[in-house]
C-alpha cells in the first residue's frame, strides 16, 4: 500500500480514500486468515500547542499521530491489535496478531459486532471540522495577550502559572464486516490561563479557559485573562469554617461533574458488573420530579456530537430522565447484550447531555441562585477523586465561598464536602439559568438541599 500524498483537509497527511483502502485491506486480510467477523479503524491527529509564562515563551509543541486498529472475531472469541506503521507488512502482522489473540482467548457468548439492524444508514453532517490555520507565532501572541490581560487586571495579581493556546484536529475512517462504513474529521481549539493572586501566606490561584470546535467562537484572549484574574482575586483572604451541615450550591462547571456521576452510574459496564448505586433504576425516580436530562448527538458543532457511536451504531436524540424518572441507560452492543437489552448507541460515551429544571426561570442567574441558597456553601473548586460508584459515597476536598442571607460573606478553603450521590441527585432543589457547557455536558449551577461540610 502506498502512502497518500493527497490531503483530505487542511493539515492532514492522509486522505479519506487512503484510509478506506487501508481499512479494506486489513478487513480482507482478516477474512483470508479465517476470521468470522472483523472491524478496523484508521485515524490521524495533528495540532499545535503553545505555552507562555510571565511574558516569555515556554513551549511550542507540534503533534502528529496516526493509528490503525483491528478487531478480529473467531466465532465469539475476540482479539485486538494496533499499529502506527501503515506499510503492507505491518498491516499483515497486526491483523495476524489480532487473529492469534482471538484464537487463544476465552469464548464470550455475547461478544461480536453490532446487529446489522442497529448500524447507521445515514450520517448527518454535523459541522464538526473547523481547522485553525494559526502559526506558532500567532498562537504565542494570543497566549501572551491572555496572560497580560490577567496580570494587568489588578496589582494583586502577582504571578502566573502560564497561559496556553491549542489547535487540534483529527479524522478517521472505520468499517466492519456487518456493513458499516463511515468516518469524519473534527477539531477542538482552546485558550487558557492560570494567574496567581496575593503574596506571602495569602496566595491564591485560579484558572479559566475557552474551548470550541471553531476558533471563531472562542472567547477573546483578554476576556479569558480578566475572568481568570477576577476568580483568583475573589479567593484572597480565604479561611476555614467549622464543621457543619448546610445546603451546597455547585458552580455550573462543577455541576456538570455531578451529571457525569449519573452517566457513570447508569452506564452498561457498571450495570452488568453490578458496581453501581443505581442498579435496576430504569423507570424509577433518580432525580426530583422537576428535573429532565436530554441527550442530543446531532447538535451542530457540539462537543459531544457524533453521527454514530464507536461501533457504527446510529445515535439518536432521547430523554434520559423525564420528570425525575430514568428513561434510558448508556449502553454499547456488548453491555446491552449482557443485560438482555438493546444498544443505545453509546459505545464510547454519552453525547451532548443537558440537565434542566422545570422550575428554572430566565432570571435565575448566579445572584438569584445565591439568594436561593440563603446560608450555606457555594463551591467553585473540587479536589481529589473521592467518589465510590458502588455505594454512591461522595467525599471531595473543596473551596469556594460561605454565603449568608443570599450574599457571599467570605471565601473558604481546606474543607471537605461529603454525602451520597443518590441523596445528592434526589436533593437537587434548583438549577440555575447560568447554563455552562463543560465538554459534552450542559447544566446551570445546582443547589443541593443538604451536605456535610468538614472544616476546622
Amino acid at each position: 500500500m502506498k502512502t497518500s500524498s493527497a490531503r483530505v483537509e487542511s493539515g492532514f497527511a492522509y486522505s479519506r480514500s487512503f484510509f478506506e483502502n487501508l481499512v479494506d485491506s486489513a478487513l480482507a486480510h482478516a477474512k483470508k486468515l479465517g476470521a468470522t467477523d472483523a472491524g478496523a479503524e484508521a485515524s490521524e491527529g495533528c495540532g499545535l500547542s503553545v505555552s507562555v509564562r510571565k511574558g516569555e515563551l515556554e513551549n511550542v509543541e507540534r503533534n502528529r499521530d496516526k493509528s490503525l486498529g483491528i478487531t478480529v472475531y473467531v466465532g465469539h472469541r475476540r482479539g485486538n491489535a494496533s499499529t502506527s506503521d501503515f506499510s503492507d507488512a505491518a498491516i499483515a502482522q497486526t491483523v495476524q496478531a489480532a487473529y492469534d489473540i482471538a484464537r487463544f482467548t476465552a469464548e464470550d457468548p455475547v461478544g461480536g459486532l453490532p446487529d446489522e439492524a442497529d448500524i447507521t444508514k445515514s450520517q448527518p453532517e454535523l459541522d464538526l471540522f473547523h481547522p485553525w490555520d494559526v502559526t506558532s507565532e500567532q498562537a504565542a501572541a494570543l497566549a501572551l495577550e491572555c496572560e497580560e490581560a490577567a496580570l494587568s487586571t489588578d496589582r494583586r495579581i502577582t504571578n502566573s502559572e502560564g497561559a496556553g493556546v491549542s489547535a487540534q484536529q483529527s479524522h478517521f475512517f472505520s468499517a466492519h464486516t456487518h456493513g458499516f462504513r463511515g468516518g469524519y474529521a473534527s477539531s477542538r481549539h482552546s485558550i487558557s490561563v492560570a494567574p496567581i493572586a496575593g503574596k506571602g501566606n495569602d496566595m491564591q490561584r485560579d484558572s479559566w479557559y475557552s474551548s470550541m470546535r471553531s476558533a471563531d467562537e472562542l472567547a477573546s484572549a483578554k476576556a479569558v485573562g480578566r475572568y481568570a484574574a477576577e476568580r483568583a482575586l475573589s479567593r484572597l483572604k480565604s479561611r476555614k469554617i467549622k464543621t457543619t451541615q448546610c445546603p451546597v450550591l455547585f458552580e455550573s462547571p462543577l455541576a456538570a461533574g455531578l451529571l457525569g456521576g449519573l452517566v457513570q452510574a447508569t452506564s452498561g459496564g457498571a450495570l452488568y458488573r453490578k458496581s453501581t448505586f443505581l442498579l435496576d433504576s430504569l423507570g424509577k425516580p433518580v432525580l426530583p420530579p422537576h428535573i429532565d436530562v436530554a441527550e442530543d448527538p446531532h447538535i451542530l458543532r457540539g462537543k459531544g456530537s457524533a453521527p454514530f457511536d464507536d461501533e457504527g451504531v446510529t445515535t439518536k436524540a432521547r430523554k434520559i430522565v423525564d420528570a425525575g424518572r430514568l428513561e434510558g441507560y448508556f449502553l454499547s452492543t456488548y453491555s446491552a447484550r449482557k443485560l438482555g437489552m438493546k444498544t443505545t448507541g453509546n459505545a464510547g460515551g454519552s453525547h451532548n447531555l443537558t440537565l434542566t429544571s422545570r422550575l428554572t426561570h430566565a432570571g435565575d442567574d448566579l445572584d438569584e441562585m445565591l439568594r436561593k441558597l440563603g446560608t450555606g456553601l457555594f463551591v467553585t473548586e473540587l479536589m481529589g477523586q473521592g467518589v465510590n460508584y458502588v455505594t454512591g459515597d461522595y467525599s471531595r476536598g473543596a473551596s469556594g465561598f460561605w454565603v449568608e442571607k443570599g450574599r457571599i460573606a467570605f471565601p473558604v478553603e481546606e474543607i471537605t464536602i461529603a454525602g451520597n450521590l443518590k441523596d445528592m441527585l434526589m436533593g437537587i432543589q434548583a438549577v440555575g439559568a447560568d447554563a455552562y457547557n463543560y465538554g459534552a455536558k450542559t447544566t446551570g449551577s445546582l443547589l443541593i438541599n443538604r451536605m456535610k461540610v468538614a472544616g476546622s
